[in-house]
């Protein structure tokens, strides 16, 4: 009797596929260079180490804890820049559902767990719904010592609520990644 692959097994290899089929046509259609924009703001001279994470069942329920909200994928997709031998910041992207479609951004967070900067990626949904960068630099500085909650300390978006809080309720799962998965907290 053929022995079938789990159930789990299939659902981590279809998001695998769906993260590379989807996301990386979408960027390069676009002419995204993440490299480009992790060295732009990292320093020219860090050399970009390019990783995909799969966070264990304790890792995700404890970032979820920290970022009290749902985790929906437990692959992340991690950039390490590195300079003289150590990690000078560290990029997360993240693809997220906003009201029908997917977004993708990339968040840029240094050593100290500190948004460094902030890169939408793709972005499916109407264009006159997407945070204009003005806005995403609000997000800058932040930790996760602060709430990072829109009409809290970060300000709404007339008109664009949902990519707001998409973009802002992803800052605190990439903080809560860092903090958990890449820091051992």
């Amino acid at each position: 009797m053929k022995k079938r692959p789990s159930l789990l097994v299939l659902a981590s290899f279809f998001k695998i596929s769906f993260i590379g089929l989807i996301l990386s046509p979408l960027l390069h259609a676009k002419g995204i260079d993440i490299e480009s924009i992790i060295k732009g703001e990292c320093g020219s001279s860090v050399t970009l180490i390019k990783k995909s994470m799969l966070l264990t069942k304790k890792q995700a329920k404890a970032i979820e804890a920290k970022a009290h909200m749902k985790l929906h994928s437990k692959i992340v997709r991690l950039y390490l820049a590195n300079k003289e031998g150590q990690t000078y910041c560290y990029g997360i992207v993240l693809s997220r559902k906003v009201r029908t479609k997917k977004a993708a951004v990339l968040y840029m967070i240094d050593q100290t767990g500190t948004i460094k900067a902030i890169e939408i990626l793709a972005f499916t949904e109407p264009p006159e719904f997407k945070p204009k960068e003005k806005w995403i630099n609000n997000l800058k500085g932040k930790n996760l010592n602060h709430p990072l909650r829109v009409g809290r300390d970060v300000p709404t978006i007339s008109g664009a609520t949902l990519s707001a809080r998409n973009v802002t309720e992803g800052a605190r799962l990439a903080l809560a990644i860092f903090d958990i998965a890449i820091k051992g907290k």
